[in-house]
């Protein structure tokens, strides 16, 4: 059988070449002057495109700081998915943050490579990207809901609510590591911190979701 080559094409890699000089001129003019005091054109100057071509592969300004996050609202999904048999999702979920944790991942929070803080500052100062981070949260709470569903058993509402909670949960576990880093904070300073609050929540957490399905 004759092999398939999964390389991306010419086309496609001219495509993503052309993405990330856009996210790239965005991400350093909004840390250099603002969020709210860049507008679409200058990104699209910047980036030696057109405001339409911009448009084409971020619809909205938002989408520029954000789609950087984009491969992480369905991360936990992807891990309840890939866990071993048996074991129970909630461990899965909390396994995997706090290795995060402790390789500095900045999805966790606990990041303070410069550009990170201030990346995390932004969003944390910038009410639309607030809003626009809910909506990240809210596709993390469905994916979620799903694999809970098709790999645990979980009822359909036993799966939303315990979606629901244990994306509530990892979510303010990394959002107070970005506010702290964000103004000042080492990650080394934070992290026994970080394990400890994320060990207790997660404890909190398994209580109440004892009862899910450990089984694929």
């Amino acid at each position: 059988m004759e092999a398939v080559d999964s390389k991306p094409g010419l086309r496609e890699r001219k495509k993503q070449r052309t993405r990330e000089a856009i996210s790239q001129a965005a991400i350093a003019l909004f840390l250099e002057h603002g969020f709210n005091q860049v507008s679409v054109a200058q990104v699209a100057e910047a980036a030696e495109v057109s405001k339409r071509t911009l448009f084409a592969y971020f619809p909205a300004k938002e989408d520029l700081v954000t789609h950087r996050l984009a491969d992480h609202e369905t991360e936990i999904a992807r891990v309840v998915r890939a866990r071993p048999p048996q074991s129970a999702p909630l461990a899965a979920v909390r396994d995997h943050f706090l290795r995060g944790l402790r390789e500095r991942d900045p999805i966790t929070g606990l990041n303070d490579v410069p550009e990170v803080r201030a990346l995390h500052r932004m969003i944390l100062e910038t009410p639309a990207l607030v809003a626009r981070m809910e909506r990240f949260k809210a596709g993390a709470e469905t994916a979620l809901a799903k694999a809970l569903r098709e790999t645990a058993d979980a009822a359909e509402l036993t799966a939303r609510l315990a979606a629901v909670q244990i994306v509530a949960v990892q979510w303010a576990l990394a959002q107070e590591n970005a506010a702290r880093l964000a103004y000042g904070e080492e990650a080394d300073a934070r992290c026994a911190g970080a394990l400890a609050d994320a060990s207790f929540a997660f404890g909190l957490l398994e209580n109440g979701l004892r009862d899910l399905a450990a089984h694929r």
